[in-house]
């Protein structure tokens, strides 16, 4: 029989993996870190439940940082800040090794890149990296749900990144030819 956890787990992990989806989906910067806020609720609450105590500290913090992004509020100092209270308090929560650390570095990258990234594509190559790193503790911790969806999101979310390159070089090439 499935541990009762492992079952609660995985329910919230596949809502967290839906408001991922939802988020890559968006097209402006604030939906898609409405969804994100949504995203780190449930990812924190699956991270509790399936044990994960450096992921539910930086959980905390996600929901913190998302929210201060959401509202235009997150500077410098609080960039900074915010990823040395991660530091700190995911390193001394860590309850899973060296997969426990997965949650510290995806936080402290994602939050660098949340207060640098001027568009929300510089937001999705950021996220490809984030994802990959969340997928390896996802799958470490059994939040299969998140996983799979980490795995697919980086996959198409890489794809459409390379497809608006693609793109942009074509319209290049067609906006600088010259008719003799």
């Amino acid at each position: 029989m499935i541990p009762y956890y492992l079952i609660v787990g995985n329910l919230l992990s596949l809502c967290c993996a839906i408001c991922i989806a939802v988020s890559v989906m968006e097209k402006n910067k604030q939906n898609l870190i409405w969804w994100q806020i949504w995203d780190s609720i449930f990812g924190l609450l699956a991270s509790l439940v399936l044990f994960s105590y450096s992921s539910f500290t930086t959980g905390l913090l996600c929901v913190t940082r998302n929210l201060l992004a959401y509202n235009k509020g997150l500077t410098k100092f609080l960039t900074v800040f915010l990823i040395i209270i991660c530091v700190g308090m995911g390193l001394y929560a860590n309850n899973r090794g060296i997969f426990g650390l997965c949650p510290i570095i995806a936080f402290s990258g994602y939050t660098l890149s949340m207060y640098l990234a001027k568009n929300d594509q510089q937001m999705r190559y950021s996220l490809i990296i984030n994802l990959s790193i969340w997928m390896i503790h996802d799958f470490y911790i059994q939040a299969y749900p998140s996983a799979f969806m980490d795995i697919t999101i980086s996959v198409w979310t890489f794809y459409q990144a390379m497809r608006r390159v693609r793109r942009k070089r074509r319209l290049k090439k067609i906006t600088s030819f010259k008719i003799a």
